[in-house]
């Protein structure tokens, strides 16, 4: 989880990737990430892991609105490019497209996922 969101922050401050308010949309939850990082490997207590749950729940939505927008963004780019584009070819052109990469904040995603599933049925949150 470390690994990742270290990985995935440093590839977003290199690109820039703080401009306006949308684009800060990843970096706030991948700090408070990795804050509850740190809290769970030094204290795995209860209120750690909830903390650290609610926090890879704030990944996956941030993943999802961040998929949103990039597709958004690059349909709204790819009909001023080319007005005849529908259906499963923008689609196609969408998904495949580089700037934005619409599909690169799945990642996101990813990351909730594997910090989700290290929570699950976690000793010290049995029988809470």
């Amino acid at each position: 989880m470390a690994l990742g969101t270290i990985g995935m922050t440093a590839e977003l401050l290199l690109v820039g990737h703080y401009g306006d308010a949308n684009q800060l949309v990843p970096l706030v939850p991948a700090a408070a990430g990795l804050i509850t990082i740190l809290a769970v490997s030094l204290a795995p207590r209860v209120a750690t892991l909830r903390a650290f749950q609610f926090v890879m729940l704030l990944y996956a939505g941030a993943g999802v609105i961040g998929i949103t927008l990039h597709y958004k963004a690059n349909v709204a780019h790819l009909h001023e490019t080319d007005p005849s584009l529908d259906g499963i070819a923008l689609m196609k052109k969408v998904v495949t497209s580089s700037a934005p990469p619409a599909l690169a904040p799945g990642l996101m995603v990813q990351l909730a996922l594997l910090g989700l599933s290290y929570t699950y049925k976690h000793p010290r949150l049995q029988g809470v």
